[in-house]
């Protein structure tokens, strides 16, 4: 059943992330949460079930001509140097801190949304 269930989980993060671009922390987390996973082992699950979502998704976006080239380069040197050092203070973390800080950078980007919605702003 939990096979089931994460089949059914991994259909519908896939089909928001190809929706709204959504990373995969914000839909994966939760639902690895759900099925068992403790923080740590459910973020990083995450990092790896992602990557199919990724390269499907830059495909389909490359044909429609949105990918800006420029900023991948960019903004996937940072994310490296990032990535390192977030999983380095993620392992030094109690599963609890690291669960609240989940939720409150989860609870800060909604806001972030939908004030930009309200406002009638476009990302």
């Amino acid at each position: 059943m939990t096979i089931v269930l994460a089949i059914v989980a991994g259909v519908a993060a896939g089909v928001l992330a190809g929706m709204f671009g959504v990373g995969g922390g914000i839909l994966f987390v939760p639902m690895l949460l759900a099925l068992g996973l403790d923080q740590h082992q459910a973020e990083a699950t995450s990092l790896l079930a992602i990557v199919p979502v990724v390269l499907v998704g830059t495909w389909r976006q490359s044909r429609y001509g949105n990918i800006r080239f420029g900023a991948v380069g960019r903004l996937g040197a940072g994310s490296l140097c990032g990535v390192v050092a977030g999983a380095y203070l993620a392992e030094r973390l109690a599963t609890a801190m690291l669960q609240r800080l989940f939720g409150v950078v989860v609870i800060l980007i909604a806001l972030e949304l939908g004030l930009r919605a309200w406002r009638g702003e476009r990302a």
